[in-house]
Parts: C-alpha cells; structure tokens; sequence
C-alpha cells in the first residue's frame, strides 16, 4: 500500500477514492478527539498535592497521558496507587465538563466519515463510562459506532486486545483497512501490535520525540488533513 506523509497529504489534490482508503478508523479519546488536557493535570496535580504532598509541573505528568491511572498512580506511591486512582477520579468526575472541550474541527472531521461510510471507533485507557460522558459532553458520542475503556479488556494500550476488542464490536478484521489514531507512543504501539496502519497527530501536547521513536505511519496536522488521508483524497 502507497503511503502518504503527512506533508503529502496537506494541500494536495488528488482525486477522491470510490472509496475510501480506511474503511474502519479507530481513534484514542483524550488528547486526540477530546481535548482533557487542563482536566488530567489539574486532577494529577490536585491529588498528588493533597494526598502526598508533591507539588509536580504538567511537562512531568505528560508522559503518564496514556497510561491507565492505576499505573501512573503506582509511579508515586504503589502501595497506595488504588486510593490515589479513586480520588483522582472523584475529583475527576466532580470537574469533568466544566474543564473539557472538543478540538476544533472534530465535530465536523466525525460527520464527514461517517457520511463516506467509514466505521468509527473509540479506544481509551479511560473507563467507559467516562468516556462516553466525555463523548456525550462534547456533543459526538452518535458519531462513534463502538468505544472500548480499560475496564473492559484484561490488557490495556499498548497490548492489542483494545484494538482487537473494537474490531470484533465492528464486524471487522485487522489489516491495512484500519487506522488507529492517536497522540501517544501507546496508541501507536498499540495499533502496530494489532496489525492495523497508525497515525499520529501533531496537536499532541506529549513529547513528539517520544512518537516518531515508534514509528507511526503517518502524521497529520489537522483534523481536516485527516480525513483528507483517510479517504484518500
């Protein structure tokens, strides 16, 4: 399969596919879709601060984005990593909508593929339930067919079984056909763990060396650029 580089993709004019060149996208929530930026490090910062007295800047706290809160909890303090985890998604919960939003242009990214007919998923390392709140908050949940949390798969990002465990709810197979998109190393190891092709966005607040070290196969700067690039325009 041709590929196309993200600089390939912008500004050019190609004729559109009779269909399209992804016909399954599946796509990681928060920093990708969702913009929880401010929500995560405010929630990090609050419970690390009161539950353990640490005062941590949001440059340390990015490289856990991705990470499954129990994990990124047992980095501080493992023997309390479950207490932390609950408080934080307390906090979390009590502060959810007031401190998230839509990135620009994914509302109208969403609607356009599904009106090419391409099979949208979600795969996040939040729980589902949050993840449809988010979905819902930001006004896209009807344009997601499946979303697959951490709590419904024994592994977790960047272990394939999400991505499986999506494309099973779809009716669909690994392959070229399918793109996972995503702003972490997680997401695109995950993808290529999976067998399914990769795109990393460039809005990510994460370090961009830590992404181009896995290689994804493709880069785009927009939600725009990319649903230029999958559908093959």
């Amino acid at each position: 399969m041709k590929r196309h580089t993200a600089n390939q993709v912008r500004g050019a004019n190609l004729r559109v596919e009779e269909t399209p060149r992804f016909s399954v996208v599946l796509f990681d929530l928060d920093g990708t879709l969702i913009d929880t930026n401010h929500l995560i490090v405010t929630c990090f910062q609050y419970v690390l601060k009161e539950k353990l007295g640490l005062d941590v800047p949001p440059e340390a706290l990015y490289k856990h984005f991705g990470e499954i809160l129990p994990k990124t909890m047992s980095r501080y303090c493992p023997e309390r990593a479950i207490e932390l985890a609950d408080f934080y998604r307390a906090y979390n919960i009590a502060n959810h909508d007031r401190l998230i939003r839509r990135f620009e242009g994914v509302s109208e990214a969403l609607a356009q593929l599904r009106r090419a007919g391409v099979k949208l998923g979600v795969v996040t390392s939040k729980r589902r339930d949050m993840a449809l709140r988010g979905l819902q908050a930001c006004g896209i949940q009807e344009d997601i067919d499946v979303v697959v949390g951490m709590d419904e798969s024994e592994k977790h990002k960047p272990a394939p079984e999400p991505v499986y465990l999506a494309l099973q709810r779809l009716g669909a197979e690994p392959g070229d056909h399918v793109l996972m998109v995503g702003d972490s190393h997680f997401d695109i190891l995950c993808g290529k763990n999976a067998g399914v092709r990769t795109a990393a966005v460039r809005w990510t607040v994460l370090d961009q060396a830590e992404l181009e070290a896995v290689s994804p196969d493709y880069w785009v700067e927009t939600p725009a650029e990319l649903v230029r690039l999958i559908l093959g325009q």
